[in-house]
């Protein structure tokens, strides 16, 4: 398996996310395991899967949106429905990732991190679309 590179900051802010969109969605929260995708959102008997990734930017100029391509084949795997959310320093870009285009290629950290496996991998990009929605902070 490879190291673990998330900070605090990017626990604070991926905890941060969940937390407004559960509360936009009147839902609630559920964290997985360590390889798994990050949550479980069940709102009554609906059960949803998310993945939120941290996106150092404003959301006017998140665009594209990386997603390593593995973590979709994870959401995919769940065989329900899936959400994928990009943590913007102003707010929240979502989608249903069933409605969503993507072009990939090899992409990542250009420098490699010793004792990681995933610096270097197929990533998917997405164009802004109008299957994305926001939730301001």
């Amino acid at each position: 398996m490879s190291k673990t590179f998330e900070t605090e900051e990017d626990r604070k802010r991926e905890h941060l996310a969940i937390d407004l969109f559960c509360k936009k969605f009147l839902a609630k929260w559920e964290k997985l395991e360590k390889y798994d995708i990050d949550y479980k959102i069940t709102r009554g008997d609906r059960v949803c899967y998310v993945e939120v990734k941290g996106r150092n930017r404003m959301m006017a100029n998140a665009y594209p949106l990386p997603v390593a391509a593995r973590k979709m084949v994870k959401l995919v795997d769940k065989k329900k429905p899936a959400i994928i959310i990009w943590a913007c320093y102003d707010g929240l870009i979502y989608a249903n990732i069933k409605d969503l285009e993507s072009t990939g290629k090899i992409g990542g950290r250009f420098k490699e991190r010793e004792g990681s496996s995933n610096d270097q991998e197929y990533m998917l990009y997405f164009d802004k679309q109008d299957s994305f929605f926001t939730i301001n902070n």
